[in-house]
């Protein structure tokens, strides 16, 4: 009996450890603090936290948002949108960078509020209409699941006004990653704008099939290759992503501040560089776990 009983408090343990494994663990502070939100370029906006990135693009026939971000996100975006002098009610279409709980998860909410049409990236569907259940790296992240309206495949443009956004399918770090591109106008001139969804390998993903330890899906390690090919064909002008961090937002806004101005925004040389040295990085982690025994 007592070995029975210890057989089942190691399996609890173990479970307990599992579940742990599969949240990504609490937001973290730059998530969650407010920013003043600016203007980027033209009809482009950012209207996100310190790190976690919100974009809102006006349009004469109402607006696009992109990025829900946490549960607790709605308040802050809503308030940025406001601060700019436009009104949440106009956004018209949700849209993702990836089904990831700190750019997803406030999207239920935000849906009720404006009753805008949600478009998500095909391969990401399943881990947005189940919130978070079948996200195969933080299931235990759950957040409200949310019906999507339209099913997007890569390549796909997203139209409202006079604005056209494709969206790249870019995967690895979510199945459906989606890397955002429009046009905008800045310092006169038409610039090629590129949202990347995400380039990071986390802690937690397994690149190698292991006996035992499944890669983190099938495929991963080559749609992370082909994410970087994407990338790295993508013209671009000025360079935002789904996190500030991704294109030094905060040193950018202190030097616009400084007196640059918008043309901060404008850095096709760090774009190229970010994409360079987060492939290094990947190619870098799927040698280690190719000679790990």
């Amino acid at each position: 009996m007592a070995r029975r009983q210890l057989w089942s408090s190691f399996a609890l343990l173990m479970l307990a450890t599992t579940l742990r494994a599969q949240s990504y663990g609490p937001p973290k502070a730059e998530w969650i603090t407010p920013i003043a939100p600016f203007h980027i370029a033209d009809n482009l906006y950012y209207v996100g936290s310190k790190d976690l990135a919100s974009y809102l693009i006006v349009t004469p026939a109402g607006d696009i948002l992109i990025n829900s971000s946490l549960v607790s996100s709605p308040p802050l975006i809503e308030k940025s949108i406001a601060q700019l002098g436009f009104h949440l009610r106009d956004v018209k279409i949700l849209l993702i960078s990836h089904a990831h709980f700190d750019h997803d998860a406030g999207s239920a909410k935000l849906l009720h509020l404006t009753h805008a049409k949600y478009m998500v990236m095909d391969a990401d569907v399943p881990v947005v209409e189940s919130g978070g259940r079948k996200d195969f790296a933080y299931p235990a992240d759950r957040y409200p699941a949310v019906k999507v309206d339209r099913i997007l495949h890569d390549g796909d443009e997203v139209r409202l006004g006079n604005t056209v956004l494709v969206a790249h399918k870019t995967p690895g770090h979510t199945r459906g990653c989606t890397t955002w591109t429009m046009r905008a106008i800045s310092g006169g001139k038409p610039r090629d704008v590129v949202i990347v969804g995400s380039w990071n390998v986390n802690s937690t993903f397994r690149l190698v099939d292991r006996p035992g330890h499944p890669a983190s899906y099938p495929g991963i390690a080559s749609d992370y290759q082909h994410a970087f090919e994407v990338l790295a064909k993508l013209p671009c002008d000025i360079f935002l992503g789904a996190h500030g961090a991704y294109f030094d937002m905060l040193a950018k806004l202190n030097r616009a501040k400084s007196g640059a101005g918008e043309s901060v925004w404008i850095d096709p040389d760090g774009y190229h560089a970010a994409v360079a040295e987060r492939e290094k990085a990947f190619e870098t982690e799927l040698k280690r776990q190719q000679d790990a025994h």
